[in-house]
């Protein structure tokens, strides 16, 4: 009798077990859940999953549901090589960042819904939201299309191609499920020695606002979260005035000095971004009058207080451990009640959570700052539609892979527009029919100083050839026959050429890296070969073409540029070398201006003098007659 009992209730077991597996469904690995809706895990079953409930329910309601722990664990965000998915079951965090490695959209996938999946496991059940800096595109996914950085953007001044950029990068944002993105940078371009100055549009405030918020909607149109950075002031410090704790950095992190109506002019910036829907704003490293961004409780709640924004506020890279507070929890502490809502906090995490668990019941953070830090985050998310869809099975992506054609050709218009002809003596350009070109210099065929830093790596990859990329040379060489030219590259057939194009410019560098002291072409962030290749060049005794890829205006050497016939600031174009080559061999017209002062010297900056003024820019002229440019 025990044994047939016992019998049956197996048998009911398995039935159960079969009937919850036939409803739950399961996860695969990989791609296993098709190709065509680009998810890499398929839908669980809602009624097993809290986010379900969560969908139905306000973000207060999600809140109030939550233990402090687990309110806490929604503030931090670790970098994915610090945390396991054991972690994220257990705990839940907020959201994860950073690079993994150098892969594809499908591996992207995998990874971060790996992640997901632990995260509604969890005890607390709420979707975690992935965050990368893709401020170019989506730079840290294997052969996608990278743009030209934001001060060729500048340069282009086109608000409908920012736009376009913010939908591109979105959909292949959406194809890796990385849906927050630490862009736009609108930051004001003051002095060109410092090191992020490639990711501002420039030094006009208008065309900072007028482009940002352009990108902005296009980000969101596009399904993305994107993020304001980095509040406030940060391309406004002085040099000299770097941070100092760990690196010696000359400027950047440093102190902004400024007058209360240069500060409303910046303000206006952010307004605009708040108005045009920006979920996210990102504090500052630096300091503004001598007060670090990350305890400036005036300025922070202004934001929430004064300028109406909803969203929720991120700290940068570990930046509350650099201000005043003296030790780790005071720091933790300050940060949150100057109205810091998330924290990135890339190692110490799960300190960050017992830190913000014990001041609650110290009441050293009050339940207020904590609930509403946590219904900023979860509105976001829930806006973003994580509660609804966590595995993007149901988003709308146009695309099936990152690098399609026709994104590259609405990247490759945009170097086209980026691009600012400074000198062309003796009409050398546009190149002409027949003539024989000789390519040379340490930027013609360099992927890594083409797309500049934060391109599969922080501060820029390290090989020069990078998947989907093409170079400057690449391009010559593919579409000569097109253009009606022969190329060049051998040095010892360089007397046979009519013409030298000449390709200079900068290591890669991101952040406090790019800190520059002398801002020279030739000097310590040039690159090593580019004196050499300026010298060969001389030698040869031909008319010759200078590009310049670079993240800046670099100070040049006037006895190099009277040398010059003819040249072309390129900035970091990013992946379309195409871009170039088809406006040199007269394919499409100049019309890139300089989004920021060109400073002859380093006594010129922060002076009216300079060597070339904001706005300055050549064209072919009233006669050009653009010719086909070759197809793809």
């Amino acid at each position: 009798m025990k044994r047939k009992s016992i019998l049956v209730l197996i048998v009911l077991a398995i039935l159960v077990a079969i009937a919850g597996f036939l409803v739950i469904g399961h996860f695969p690995k990989g791609d296993e859940a098709g190709k065509e809706s680009n998810t890499s895990v398929t839908s669980v079953t809602d009624a097993q999953y809290k986010y379900a409930e969560y969908a139905s329910m306000s973000p207060e309601e999600i809140v109030d549901s939550l233990s402090p722990e687990q309110k806490a664990a929604q503030m931090v965000m670790p970098a994915i090589y610090n945390v396991s998915v054991k972690q994220m079951k257990d705990n839940d965090y907020g959201s994860i960042l950073s690079q993994a490695d150098h892969i594809d959209a499908a591996a992207w996938r995998s990874l971060v819904d790996e992640y997901q999946k632990a995260a509604l496991e969890s005890d607390a059940g709420i979707p975690y939201i992935y965050g990368q800096d893709d401020v170019h595109g989506v730079n840290y996914c294997a052969n996608a299309v990278y743009f030209p950085h934001n001060i060729g953007q500048g340069a282009a001044n086109d608000e409908e191609l920012a736009y376009q950029v913010g939908l591109i990068t979105a959909d292949e944002a959406k194809l890796c499920h990385m849906l927050w993105n630490y862009s736009p940078c609108i930051a004001q371009s003051v002095d060109p020695r410092w090191g992020r100055t490639y990711e501002s549009y420039g030094s006009d405030l208008e065309t900072i606002t007028k482009l940002s918020t352009a990108y902005v909607k296009g980000l969101i149109d596009g399904g993305l979260v994107a993020c304001a950075k980095h509040y406030l002031a940060d391309g406004n410090v002085e040099y000299g005035t770097g941070e100092k704790d760990n690196i010696d950095m000359l400027i950047d992190r440093g102190d902004a000095r400024l007058s209360d109506d240069e500060i409303n002019e910046l303000l206006k910036v952010y307004q605009a971004q708040i108005d045009a829907g920006v979920q996210t704003i990102m504090i500052s490293h630096s300091s503004l009058n001598g007060v670090k961004m990350h305890e400036n409780k005036e300025y922070i709640m202004k934001l929430k207080d004064e300028m109406g924004f909803e969203g929720y506020i991120a700290s940068d890279w570990e930046s509350i451990q650099h201000i005043s507070a003296s030790s780790y929890k005071d720091q933790v502490i300050t940060s949150i009640n100057a109205g810091i809502d998330m924290l990135m906090e890339i190692e110490r995490y799960d300190e960050v959570i017992k830190i913000i668990t014990d001041a609650l019941k110290s009441g050293e953070i009050s339940e207020e700052r904590v609930n509403d830090a946590v219904r900023r985050i979860i509105k976001v998310k829930k806006e973003a539609g994580l509660f609804e869809d966590p595995f993007l099975e149901k988003s709308e992506i146009k695309q099936k892979d990152t690098g399609s054609l026709e994104y590259r050709k609405v990247a490759e218009k945009l170097v086209e527009e980026s691009l600012v002809l400074l000198k062309n003596d003796s009409e050398t350009l546009p190149l002409k029919d027949g003539m024989k070109v000789y390519i040379t210099g340490p930027a013609a065929d360099d992927a890594s100083a083409q797309c500049g830093g934060w391109t599969i790596a922080w501060s820029g990859y390290s090989e020069k050839k990078i998947d989907g990329v093409t170079t400057i040379q690449d391009a010559f060489e593919s579409y000569a026959d097109d253009y009606g030219i022969e190329i060049i590259t051998d040095k010892n057939k360089a007397q046979d050429a009519d013409v030298v194009l000449l390709c200079v410019g900068e290591k890669t560098y991101a952040e406090w890296e790019g800190d520059t002291a002398d801002l020279e072409l030739c000097g310590a962030l040039g690159l090593s070969e580019n004196r050499n290749a300026i010298d060969e060049a001389k030698k040869l005794g031909k008319p010759t073409v200078a590009c310049i890829v670079a993240g800046r205006n670099v100070i040049i050497d006037p006895e190099d540029y009277d040398e010059w016939d003819s040249v072309v600031m390129c900035y970091l174009p990013g992946s379309e070398g195409k871009g170039i080559s088809d406006v040199l061999c007269g394919c499409a017209d100049f019309t890139g201006k300089l989004p920021s002062p060109w400073y002859g010297s380093i006594d010129q900056i922060g002076t009216d003098k300079n060597f070339l003024e904001y706005g300055y820019g050549l064209s072919y002229g009233s006669g050009f007659q653009p010719k086909e440019e070759p197809e793809r």
